[in-house]
């Protein structure tokens, strides 16, 4: 029972969340397509183990101190930590077998992996440790968090030995596509609670959040990857101008889901039991995917800083 409780709060359950990564992959091949070889299954099979088990790291001490304020919470309170079924020094064993071995992994595939996951466990540390356990201030505990799509993106794109940095413009827009889904996430929590002050106990961001302004939080990280995103469109793959209905359609839908009672939003690990969602989200791939691909050479004058008068 004690194993399985070290096994439950490293959340592998959660390692979903790490499909984040796979759009790295498919951009860096598409810049570099001689990257693929007889070695990348085993490089991008490595780098992907090595990014859950960092990932896990994070969890583990996530959880351990979370554990007061989880008791507070009407369903965490029932994870093993919270429950008292683990000890500090367990935890501090498996929090840095898992980072080692994780970020070790990395390196093996290459430098850039290697770093990325490094910068991931420690932005789980400064997001869970005092002194800056970002988590407990408002707006931040959601940036913070989502460093990791970004960070995520980047072990997929090195995952496969590219040595070319992806585009800033890229990394800034998935950024913020963490942070609008965390912030409806968070939105989400608040509904469910139903109380401000119940909620604040749980975690001291809600003392600042109200529904309109996590709702109005999560509106300015929607324009912001939307404006990002178009900044690369224009400037590297004109054909993606295409999937924004679908990608509009996403973010709209997404954020219906955060309306639901007892929304599968505050489980983002668990998405993917959201049929309607996660068709949406395969198709705005799968479209995606193609126009990477394919050239619509018509699109190129009518985006031009001038059109043509004849």
């Amino acid at each position: 029972m004690k194993l399985g409780a070290y096994l439950e709060i490293a959340r592998v359950d959660h390692w979903f969340k790490n499909v984040f990564a796979f759009p790295g992959i498919v951009l860096a091949l598409h810049t570099d397509p001689s990257l693929v070889g007889p070695s990348l299954a085993v490089s991008l099979g490595a780098a992907m183990l090595g990014l859950c088990l960092t990932a896990s790291s994070n969890y583990v001490i996530n959880e351990y101190l979370d554990a007061e304020t989880d008791r507070k919470h009407p369903t965490k309170k029932n994870r093993p930590a919270a429950r008292g079924d683990v000890t500090l020094g367990g935890v501090l064993v498996e929090w840095l077998l898992l980072a080692v071995a994780g970020i070790g992994l990395g390196f093996w595939v290459a430098p850039g992996a290697g770093w990325t996951l490094l910068v991931l466990w420690l932005m789980g540390i400064a997001y869970n440790v005092r002194p800056l356990r970002t988590k407990e201030h408002p707006y931040l505990d959601v940036t913070s968090e989502a460093v990791n799509n970004p960070l995520r993106l980047l072990l997929g794109w090195y995952a496969t030995q590219s040595t070319l940095i992806p585009p800033a413009s890229l990394l800034l827009s998935y950024w913020m596509l963490g942070s609008y889904l965390m912030a409806v996430k968070r939105y989400a929590e608040l509904r469910s609670i139903g109380d401000r002050d119940r909620a604040a106990a749980y975690r001291r961001s809600f003392a600042w959040y109200t529904e309109e302004r996590l709702l109005v939080s999560a509106m300015a990280y929607a324009s912001a990857c939307a404006l990002f995103a178009g900044m690369f469109i224009i400037r590297y793959r004109i054909e993606l101008v295409l999937s924004v209905p679908f990608v509009a359609a996403f973010f709209a839908m997404y954020l219906r889901v955060g309306m639901d009672d007892d929304s599968a939003a505050m489980k983002p690990e668990h998405l993917y039991k959201h049929r309607p969602l996660l068709a949406l989200s395969v198709v705005t791939f799968v479209v995606c995917l193609a126009l990477m691909s394919v050239d619509f050479e018509f699109l190129d004058p009518l985006f031009a800083p001038t059109i043509p008068a004849e």
